[in-house]
């Protein structure tokens, strides 16, 4: 299994639990990536979800969980990074995939990609995703996080963050630290139409993973 989303999304489709239907799995992964640092093909994933809710108060709770987790476990100066899909509504999957790449290849890279997919103008393309402003979502969320005691520190809009998987629907978030780099801990997002897919019904959720060997690797 490539992740703990899709076989969650197929529980609900199949199990019908009553809605809101809130849970959190531990389990192994399995991916045929390049291994990389704190990244094996096969590694253990720690996932949060709530299904069953489109109310953006969910999102804000899945940040905050992750947040108070980490930090009750020893991590220093957690920052959660988020965006929505919706400032890349009107880019090719192309630019989406590219942008995913910005903090392994940089904005040379990231451009260089583009331009080789066929995008003529990526440059400018890139300096306008970092103009982008939080949407009326993200205004919302944050004031969620706010109102939970989420410091300001402890969260970032970064409109150039991308995160590559397609089923993304709205607000998406990655975990980092100053422990570790560049290099996410987690991510995770809204994903309102992927139990649609198995189910037929209109079924919006939210979520969060977190790969434990990075994160033993940044407490260490």
């Amino acid at each position: 299994r490539y992740d703990l989303t899709v076989p969650l999304a197929r529980y609900v489709a199949t199990n019908n639990p009553p809605l809101p239907f809130r849970r959190y799995q531990i389990g192994q992964v399995f991916r045929g990536d390049n291994p990389q640092k704190g990244r094996w093909r096969e590694f253990t994933q720690f996932d949060i979800d709530c299904v069953g809710s489109s109310s953006l108060q969910e999102d804000a709770k899945i940040i905050a969980a992750i947040l108070t987790s980490v930090k009750a476990v020893g991590l220093k100066n957690p920052v959660m990074t988020i965006n929505d899909r919706e400032n890349f509504n009107k880019l090719p999957k192309e630019v989406v995939t590219a942008l995913d790449k910005l903090d392994k290849i940089g904005e040379e890279g990231v451009i260089s990609e583009m331009e080789e997919k066929g995008i003529k103008n990526a440059k400018e393309v890139l300096e306008d995703m970092k103009t982008k402003k939080p949407t009326a979502n993200l205004a919302t969320i944050f004031k969620f996080l706010k109102e939970m005691g989420i410091q300001d520190s402890e969260y970032e809009f970064v409109p150039t963050m991308a995160r590559g998987l397609d089923y993304y629907t709205g607000a998406i978030f990655e975990l980092r630290a100053p422990s570790y780099g560049s290099l996410s801990l987690g991510g995770g997002g809204r994903y309102d139409n992927l139990i649609g897919s198995f189910s037929k019904k209109d079924i919006p959720a939210v979520g969060f993973a977190i790969g434990l060997d990075r994160l033993v690797e940044a407490l260490s």
